[in-house]
């Protein structure tokens, strides 16, 4: 509980800095945020966060990075929060409810270690496990994919991508499998093939039928 404690307390006594992220000199901002992490990393070493400024506020999320075996962790930090005038503070990425910008192709390019991908642009053809039924998978199609096959991060930036889109606790727990390959021209015709940014629609319909 006492790193908990320090945890909010720090964040409480210095969220004006990351309140007025783009106000504040970028050194002073690294300083307030390295040691946000460092007290954070004391608590659990494998916890991460992420703060968003918006125009009346901002938002902390404390993630797990998508590991179920720190649920709890990031639940008990989250209950132990205090109420901040201006700021939400959230537990796990939460699934995106605003599709427009990827069904108009408007999204920004997201990179990760060099990987540049763009959900409106990823596509994904749900796969079944025969000997288990009810465990959901599915195969990635990428445009770019001959280039970064052979990249060890790809996997990671796909995952990344997914958590962000669907949420961390659907990504942990709905989907048993993940297959990355190369979209064809011809993929895009194919009905099985759906556009990423409607997988947690499938989701939600796949665990009902």
């Amino acid at each position: 509980m006492k790193t908990i404690t320090t945890f909010w307390n720090y964040f409480q006594q210095n969220n004006f800095v990351f309140l007025l992220l783009n106000e504040i000199p970028k050194e002073e901002l690294k300083t307030h945020f390295d040691k946000l992490i460092e007290i954070l990393h004391q608590y659990n070493k494998d916890l991460d966060l992420i703060i968003k400024n918006k125009t009346n506020g901002a938002e902390i999320i404390i993630t797990a990075n998508g590991n179920p075996y720190l649920f709890k962790e990031v639940e008990l930090l989250v209950r132990h929060s205090p109420n901040i005038k201006r700021w939400k503070i959230t537990a796990f990425l939460q699934p995106e409810t605003n599709l427009t910008k990827y069904e108009n192709g408007t999204d920004k390019p997201l990179e990760y270690y060099g990987i540049t991908l763009r959900i409106s642009e990823m596509y994904f053809i749900p796969l079944e496990n025969p000997n288990k039924p009810t465990d959901l998978g599915i195969k990635v199609l990428l445009k770019n994919y001959i280039i970064h096959k052979d990249n060890p991060r790809l996997r990671e930036a796909v995952y990344v991508h997914i958590e962000h889109l669907i949420g961390e606790k659907s990504f942990a727990n709905d989907l048993s499998f993940i297959e990355i390959d190369q979209l064809k021209n011809e993929d895009l015709e194919d009905d099985c093939v759906l556009e990423l940014y409607n997988l947690k629609f499938f989701i939600d319909s796949f665990e009902y039928d």
